[in-house]
């Protein structure tokens, strides 16, 4: 009942903002940008979790306004960055974590403005790339940068712009910038016009001075600016990112990339299986055969 009422929900906001915008496009513009950049639903800590903040040596970073935080494992020695997801937080990665440490290596998080204990209510990609240029810039090459959702662009973004590392790991990737105002556009099955109204306001708003967005952050964007190996995780029954997004990208990396996928999963338990800790683990931890 409770899904069918948000539900229900959902498609009478979509409808009045429909016949708004027959009456007002501007107004029904700026309520439909108001909706999209409403506050963010924060993961909470499970048990694991709250155990593994426990032990991290945490710090506070400024970014876009907000303060994000970053966590740290480890002697600080051989860093690999855990880059969290939309609605996710650093510490989504627990199981990932003894297994590196094990390993010699030092995991270092962040909590993103929006996200877990950070401040702020509204985020965009770009700060995720600032918290984790900052990381870089403090901890150096990282051995390797394991990310998760929207986790993967942010990464990826950061890798373009100089952020150093020697492996990536895409786990249920968001490669396409577009993914989440389409898919919050086709939740209320907005107008074509109330779209553009959107999209406008977002490019001038949230990303102004920035050029051909809906492309240049997507994953898939100019390959040959990330040259490291990359290991591609996605489950079949995703519902929230398609597989077809990391199929996407295993197919423009070529021999550079390689798409291992699972089922049953989903979106966010994929993170928890034993299966795909190992395989990541395993691909970091590989010797390292490039220059």
């Amino acid at each position: 009942m409770g899904r069918m009422n948000m539900d229900q929900a959902t498609a009478l906001t979509g409808r009045t903002l429909n016949a708004l915008s027959l009456v007002s496009p501007r107004l029904a513009g700026e309520a439909t940008y108001r909706l999209f950049r409403l506050p963010l639903k924060r993961a909470a800590p499970r048990e694991e979790e709250r155990r593994l903040i426990d032990r991290a040596h945490i710090e506070k970073v400024r970014v876009d306004g907000e303060t994000a935080l970053t966590y740290r494992w480890g002697s600080g020695e051989r860093p690999v960055l855990l880059a969290h997801g939309w609605q996710s937080r650093g510490t989504c990665f627990a199981r990932f974590v003894p297994g590196l440490l094990a390993a010699g290596y030092s995991p270092v998080a962040y909590d993103a403005p929006a996200h877990g204990d950070a401040t702020g209510s509204t985020t965009h990609v770009l700060a995720f790339r600032e918290v984790i240029s900052h990381l870089a810039a403090e901890h150096g090459e990282f051995e390797a940068v394991i990310s998760h959702s929207a986790g993967v662009m942010a990464s990826v973004l950061a890798l373009r712009s100089g952020v150093a590392a020697r492996r990536l790991v895409a786990i249920s990737q968001v490669g396409e910038f577009t993914f989440l105002f389409d898919q919050f556009c086709g939740r209320l099955a907005l107008r074509t016009r109330l779209r553009e109204e959107l999209r406008q306001r977002m490019e001038d708003r949230v990303f102004p001075g920035e050029k051909d967005i809906w492309q240049r952050f997507s994953t898939t964007y100019e390959p040959s600016g990330v040259t490291v190996p990359i290991l591609i995780l996605h489950d079949e029954d995703d519902r929230m990112a398609g597989v077809d997004q990391a199929r996407r990208m295993a197919e423009v990396f070529g021999d550079q990339a390689r798409l291992v996928t699972t089922r049953g999963l989903g979106h966010r338990r994929i993170l928890d299986d034993p299966g795909v800790v190992e395989a990541t683990l395993e691909f970091v931890t590989a010797p390292h055969s490039g220059p």
